[in-house]
């Protein structure tokens, strides 16, 4: 039996800056963990681009991946991106290109897409990046992606950067199935959840003709590690509040619930949108219910933790994105998953 597979991700929180992620993915490196991934978020916290090659330099053998929003940079310079950082690292860079929502676009300052969903745009996107990473001349004729005769200037490193497609709703979820070497499960879900969007992918993964058994299963799992459960929950209920914000709830707490996570209750919502018009995002925080946090999070004491993380790979999981919800807790969550 091989060790479990096991990788980190940062980029979230304010409280972790570019040279300390890189320092942090270099001790993951050493206790063994597979990957290293960086969150690229609505906040407006760090950049991938610049994140990535500081995390890429400062290790040698962990796999990189990177949330990256399609339409904040169009498909020949994200896919130009990719393969520099790619050739930068010695081919470890895996993409994880997700949809531009209508709030994405309006935080970023885009304008709203004519014509198109934003699934159709994420799958242009994909398909288009997997033509000019083969370092030809290519042409590519969708409804919202469109060139002629484009090529990068170089061969890159590798002609094929493996797609693991960032999904929560149905459809998403979908189109990883069809088209992604892999899938990056949302953070604050839960195993229930993980199961049931893993049956919807490997559906339209197995309808499209795939072999479901070489598909990637990544899930950013959100973890709090204290010697005091109540104390776990309060550090980490933050994350989970901004998962039911005001900004994100239209396209989170509806589409999770849809493909079968139990734990938010649509009676809270309104409460949760009271709370948060009444007290900001501390209102939000208090109003969030332990039971909330204890399912979509493994969080808990040490032991705890362990057991909640393999209820994720129990539920199909392959490689858990673990992801501390405080700058004191990392060592201790590196030292636990040490292989």
């Amino acid at each position: 039996m091989g060790k479990a597979r096991v990788g980190y991700a940062l980029g979230y929180g304010k409280f972790t800056n570019v040279r300390e992620m890189a320092e942090v993915m270099q001790q993951a490196e050493e206790r063994g963990f597979e990957m290293a991934f960086f969150s690229e978020t609505i906040e407006l916290m760090r950049d991938s681009v610049s994140s990535l090659a500081a995390i890429g330099l400062a290790t040698k053998k962990l796999m990189l991946g990177t949330t990256q929003i399609v339409r904040l940079r169009g498909p020949v310079v994200m896919a130009q991106s990719l393969a520099t950082l790619d050739e930068l690292t010695g081919g470890r860079v895996t993409a994880a290109p997700g949809s531009c929502t209508k709030s994405h676009a309006r935080v970023h300052a885009l304008p709203q897409e004519v014509g198109a969903t934003p699934t159709e745009v994420l799958r242009e996107y994909i398909e288009s990046m997997r033509l000019l990473f083969t370092g030809e001349k290519v042409s590519y004729h969708g409804k919202f992606v469109n060139f002629d005769n484009v090529g990068l200037g170089w061969k890159p490193a590798r002609t094929h950067i493996p797609f693991y497609v960032p999904a929560t709703a149905t459809v998403g979820l979908k189109l990883a199935g069809a088209v992604g070497d892999g899938v990056v499960l949302n953070a604050v879900c839960s195993p229930e959840y993980t199961a049931n969007a893993l049956k919807i992918i490997k559906e339209s993964a197995e309808q499209a003709g795939r072999d479901f058994s070489k598909f990637e299963v990544a899930q950013i799992i959100n973890c709090s590690i204290e010697d005091d459960h109540k104390k776990a929950l309060d550090a980490v209920r933050w994350e989970v509040a901004t998962k039911l914000d005001p900004v994100q709830i239209s396209f989170i707490a509806g589409p999770k619930m849809r493909v079968g996570e139990p734990y938010i209750r649509k009676e809270d919502i309104p409460l949760f949108e009271k709370a948060h018009a009444q007290g900001g995002m501390e209102g939000l925080i208090k109003a969030i219910p332990d039971s909330y946090v204890e399912g979509m999070t493994a969080s808990g004491t040490p032991d705890e933790v362990k057991k909640r993380v393999q209820q994720y790979r129990d539920a199909g999981v392959k490689i858990p994105l673990l992801r501390p919800a405080a700058a004191h807790q990392t060592q201790r969550l590196l030292d636990l998953f040490a292989q």
